[in-house]
């Protein structure tokens, strides 16, 4: 057999291409704690795989910081040298990191960022929607964590990439409920966990005190525990252990990473058909996707807490871990060094 023999026009190419791409991942908000955690997570799992280092964009309404932060972050890429820069949300995030560098720009879409807030301000939700959509036009590749994010871009929606966060499945797996429970201190009532975030309107958190209420009429002793977005991380996973249900009903959605969360502690879920939810619980026992309506949510709920079992979704969650992602975004990392280099 012969060798192979690669073109002329490739060569230089090929020769100049990053082997192992340096990535500089933007993320809003501070280091530490628990505001964008599946990103930082992401960034671990790739960071096992190519150099990866995260600029925190302290600030996306102060232009003095937004300021300091440009300064800060043109500082991170003359001494760092990164081949491509991935922004890990659109809004002033994207843009920060469009404007900013000459780089080649990879940005996810993760939800709020494309999709309708309807208990924000109006005009505050059009600007932060149109720098989305703008920034989205400067970038070399775009990613959405649903296929529903893809078509709320104006342009490009159709060559988006749709890749879910992913789980860490080296922290969410699943462990008996009763050990999960004695670590918490809880006692033995049946319990739905509802994750209300930092936006309770959106996650309508009305709705799930709703159903639980009407769930309380056949069930008294049902008890709802909520998590806030200021919840430590590290004690996630036991809380979704111990419960014996996880309630979704958010207006809008990408790809909830609690849902994610719960397959991955074959927690059984009831959610209302939202972002790539049906996509997820579809196949895996003891989850439903019922209407967003109290009532009927309330007897889904009733009927999973009920039947006391566990879920089998930790076998899908699998598809979807924060290494297995990691992979997928290596690849499509390579691909925008080696379109560079030509």
């Amino acid at each position: 057999m012969g060798s192979l023999v690669v073109p002329p026009q490739f060569r230089h190419a090929l020769s100049c291409m990053p082997v192992n791409p340096r990535v500089l991942f933007v993320i809003p908000g501070e280091e530490a704690g628990s505001s964008m955690i599946f990103a930082k997570r992401q960034a671990a799992a790739v960071s096992a795989l190519v150099p990866v280092r995260c600029f925190f964009l302290r600030s996306r309404t102060c232009p003095w910081l937004i300021w300091k932060d440009l300064v800060r972050f043109r500082q991170v890429l003359c001494s760092w040298k990164p081949d491509l820069v991935h922004a890990q949300y659109g809004t002033v995030t994207a843009a920060f990191a469009a404007i900013s560098s000459r780089k080649p720009l990879v940005i996810t879409f993760r939800g709020s960022d494309l999709n309708p807030c309807p208990s924000m301000n109006r005009i505050h939700v059009w600007f932060s929607h149109l720098l989305s959509q703008l920034a989205a036009l400067r970038a070399r590749r775009l990613i959405v964590v649903s296929p529903e994010l893809a078509d709320r871009l104006w342009l490009r929606g159709k060559t988006a990439t749709v890749l879910p966060s992913g789980v860490d499945t080296t922290q969410f797996f699943p462990g008996p409920r009763d050990a999960a429970r004695r670590v918490l201190g809880w006692s033995s009532e049946p319990v739905v966990v509802f994750h209300a975030g930092r936006n309770p309107a959106v996650k309508r958190l009305d709705l799930a005190r709703a159903a639980i209420d009407e769930a309380r009429r056949t069930m008294p002793d049902l008890r709802l525990e909520v998590l806030s977005g200021h919840h430590d991380p590290a004690v996630v996973p036991d809380i979704l252990r111990a419960a014996d249900c996880l309630l979704l009903t958010s207006d809008y959605e990408g790809s909830p990473t609690i849902i994610q969360e719960a397959l991955a502690c074959n927690l059984p879920v009831v959610a209302v058909p939202v972002g790539d939810v049906p996509t997820r619980l579809r196949g895996v026992s003891e989850c439903e996707v019922a209407p967003r309506d109290a009532r009927e949510l309330a007897k889904a709920v009733i009927r999973v807490v009920r039947a006391g079992r566990r879920s089998d979704g930790a076998t899908k969650a699998m598809e979807i871990s924060t290494i297995a992602i990691a992979h997928k975004l290596v690849d499509l990392y390579e691909q925008v060094a080696l379109r560079r280099a030509v």
